[in-house]
């Protein structure tokens, strides 16, 4: 008994259905040509395939078909294959969008597109927090209207934890910063004759810049990246979800006891900061530049001002709402995976450092030029 002749692949319209195609022949390898050339001179009004009468089928094929519906739009119930090709069929479904990746293009005009991608997407980040912070202003006027929807346990146990528990570090790193900014200015100024200014060098950089930058930063680190890994996780695991099906608002219970203790905690953190940016100062005065420390407080006492102090101070609640509401946005949009939690987590941190340094900068200038 010899093997039937390989057929060549063909497509025929149904006479009862216009729309309707049969397939017939064998769709393998050896008529990949012939394949292609059938599905695309099919005409553009197609609405289902019938694959029953294909004789073989192959991988080729069945991939084909698979991505002639994908272009046309039409979903797998629009297409019948005979039983014996079904497991194939699901197979290679289940395998169709493992392509690799498209290899990125070099050039001027694909620059261009990457940076375009880039600004649209930051701004649609800015927007985001924008549209977020306006909500958790409401749900805050809100709460002020319903005080039984405040948190008073998770309030206290966030100050506790973004608070209380990142003084060592902020003490530390201020305490060098301090140290290191008298160095430098001691080095500049011992050329002058002037080492005794470093007493007001330290003091108006830490009390009006260097104290509430150092908090703001080591917090968006610290802090922003915990909110949104905590947060992100409880998505992940469909707790948020959870929330909303028994009524309960997530701004209310997650979001609102984070920003209120961030904003309290900041502003303490940064008069930490400058304590011990002061005592850094003192000590590299005392023992590195033979300024006994009753002249060199002597000296502070005179010359430093209040509004050095108040000027750092009030860009502490500021910062501390910028970083709070950029860990809660990013934690309250992971997606559910592992690798979105880690992404998210990645953005939290870079966005709030960046937006803090910016805002920083631009208050800055307009104290400087408020003469303030």
């Amino acid at each position: 008994m010899t093997a039937s002749a390989p057929q060549p692949p063909r497509i025929e319209s149904d006479a009862r259905e216009p729309g309707r195609l049969l397939l017939r022949g064998h769709w393998t390898l050896e008529h990949a040509g012939t394949l292609t050339e059938c599905l695309k001179s099919t005409s553009a009004d197609v609405t289902a395939l019938d694959a029953r009468g294909v004789e073989r089928l192959d991988s080729l094929g069945a991939l084909q078909l698979l991505r002639f519906c994908e272009l046309r739009g039409l979903g797998m119930d629009c297409v019948t294959f005979r039983d014996d090709h079904q497991a194939l069929v699901a197979a290679i479904d289940d395998v169709a969008d493992g392509r690799p990746p498209r290899k990125r293009e070099y050039g001027v005009a694909a620059a261009l597109a990457r940076l375009g991608f880039a600004v649209t997407d930051n701004w649609k980040e800015f927007l985001a927090l924008l549209g977020f912070f306006g909500e958790v202003l409401a749900k805050l006027l809100r709460m002020a209207k319903e005080p039984s929807r405040f948190r008073p346990t998770s309030t206290v146990f966030h100050m506790e934890q973004v608070g209380l528990d990142a003084v060592p570090l902020v003490a530390l790193l201020c305490y060098l910063v301090g140290a290191v900014v008298a160095f430098l200015g001691a080095n500049v100024l011992r050329d002058f004759g002037a080492t005794i200014f470093v007493v007001e060098l330290v003091s108006i950089a830490f009390l009006r810049e260097f104290g509430v930058l150092l908090t703001a930063i080591i917090l968006a680190g610290r802090t922003a990246s915990a909110f949104t890994a905590q947060i992100g996780a409880m998505v992940s695991r469909e707790e948020v979800d959870a929330m909303r099906t028994l009524g309960l608002d997530p701004v209310d219970q997650l979001v609102i006891p984070r920003v209120l203790a961030l904003v309290v905690m900041l502003p303490l953190l940064t008069f930490i900061a400058n304590i011990f940016g002061l005592l850094g100062g003192l000590t590299v005065g005392a023992y590195g530049l033979d300024i006994p420390p009753q002249q060199y407080l002597g000296r502070m006492q005179d010359t430093m001002e209040l509004r050095h102090f108040w000027v750092g101070l009030a860009k502490a609640p500021v910062f501390a709402l910028v970083i709070s509401l950029i860990g809660c946005l990013e934690g309250l949009q992971v997606k559910g995976t592992a690798q979105s939690v880690g992404e998210r987590t990645t953005s939290s941190v870079v966005q709030a450092i960046s937006l803090v340094i910016i805002l920083d900068a631009f208050a800055a200038i307009w104290f400087m030029e408020m003469d303030i």
